[in-house]
């Protein structure tokens, strides 16, 4: 298995490159250490407006004629914005990999960002938020995010509608020359490449890209409030979500995390689904996951059920959680071991997903971690860890939102934000 080489360039740039030279592809990911944590508190929605906005226009080519040179060479590309960061990802035949890389380092180094470019983008991010009241768990994502994690890590990518009317063209020209420079970027490749050969290239398109100096790796507060809110809206389904603070990525019991979520909701064979949903029919829908801001993480439950059932719902689902330092099995921990490892084997080991990997190992540990190497501490997960596990992270403070016509039990704050009545139906 072939090792990844980690460096840094003279310019900042941190980048990690894992050779693969079995495979036909080459996939990268450009990662800037900027997100919604870093937009001002006037502008929510500025980050990734911007992330919308770049490559619509460079000093060179219109919108059109970029997107053009992209498909010329077969490229397969995203972008997204997170609360932490920004990343452009990208995939493309070994031949294009230079190529692709000039594209990206022209809409990132020279934008225009034209008037008109961010009225459209504006304009299109209100019709998202518009539709987002008509998404019962895209809403409740939003809504519980900024319960649970706080002003700051809470914010949702979209904004808010009286916060992107703010936003003009020179505000996003401002937050681009400050936050894109190679400090703070990362780069991480997977696929047919020579480390040499990438890091040449790297240095051929971003050398000069702003200050070298490091910047955004500290991690943010997490603000976390553990209480219980109810968000009246009219729906025929009750939206109850659930959360409590876990481990974060770099934790010693974080593989024991991942085995506990995959006992709840590894599949059909779950504990949440074969419980909740099948035995006592409570539920539409039912899961766990979790979310791993830089210091910090939260566990998550979540179903969709009637508005008659809403309280049974909510003590099943945490009855089932403390359950397991019960009556948890040795099938049960082998299923979601396996379960773990199985995905891993099968989806995680796209050229794609390997990139990705790489770019999560360089923001969490600055380092790649060999994949061998975390899937042995999963397999090691004991009954005796998840019970452990369990004890030292109680439900004692939990954060609480129902999205619905129907508050849980009684005497339960009613939370409306800002917006949200003019809108609920």
């Amino acid at each position: 298995m072939a090792e990844a080489v980690h460096n840094a360039l003279e310019s900042g740039l941190e980048y990690a490159v894992l050779p693969l030279p079995e495979r036909h592809l080459v996939s990268f990911q450009l990662r800037f250490l900027v997100g919604t944590a870093d937009e001002p508190a006037e502008f929510l929605g500025l980050a990734r407006l911007l992330e919308e906005t770049l490559d619509k226009g460079t000093q060179s080519r219109t919108g059109r004629e970029l997107a053009d040179a992209f498909d010329s060479i077969g490229a397969g590309r995203q972008s997204g914005t997170g609360r932490e960061t920004m990343t452009f990802t990208c995939t493309v035949l070994p031949q294009h990999f230079d190529r692709a890389m000039e594209l990206h380092a022209e809409f990132l180094r020279q934008p225009t960002l034209s008037d008109d470019a961010v009225a459209v983008n504006t304009q299109l991010a209100r019709q998202e938020l518009i539709a987002l009241e008509d998404d019962a768990h895209g809403l409740m994502e939003k809504l519980l995010a900024r319960q649970a994690y706080g002003s700051i890590l809470g914010r949702h990518p979209l904004g808010e509608h009286e916060t992107l009317g703010r936003i003009k063209r020179g505000h996003l020209e401002s937050f681009w020359k400050e936050r894109f420079h190679s400090g703070r970027m990362m780069a991480a490749v997977a696929g047919a490449v020579e480390p040499a050969d990438v890091a040449h290239i790297l240095a051929k398109y971003f050398d000069g890209l702003g200050s070298p100096r490091r910047a955004g790796r500290d991690p943010f507060s997490l603000e976390f409030s553990g209480r219980t809110a109810h968000y009246d809206k009219n729906l025929e389904q009750e939206q109850i979500a659930v959360c409590w603070p876990g481990v974060d990525a770099i934790h010693d019991d974080f593989p024991i995390q991942q085995v506990t979520l995959g006992i709840l909701s590894g599949g059909m064979s779950g504990r949440l689904f074969t419980e909740v949903r099948e035995k006592r029919g409570l539920v539409y829908w039912v899961g766990a996951w979790q979310e791993t801001p830089r210091g910090a993480g939260m566990m998550f439950l979540g179903a969709s059920t009637t508005p008659e059932r809403c309280d049974q719902t909510y003590t099943t689902l945490l009855r089932e959680v403390d359950r397991l330092a019960e009556d948890l099995t040795e099938d049960e921990l082998e299923r979601a071991i396996t379960g773990i490892v199985a995905s891993q084997e099968t989806r995680g080991d796209t050229t794609r997903a390997r990139c990705a990997e790489l770019a999560n190992d360089l923001f969490f540990f600055g380092r790649p971690v060999p994949v061998e190497e975390k899937l042995a501490k999963v397999q090691r997960v004991s009954i005796a860890d998840i019970r452990r596990y369990l004890d030292e992270h109680p439900r004692d403070q939990l954060c609480v939102a129902t999205l619905g016509p129907r508050a849980l039990g009684t005497g339960i704050e009613k939370n409306v934000p800002p917006g949200f009545a003019k809108v609920a139906r």
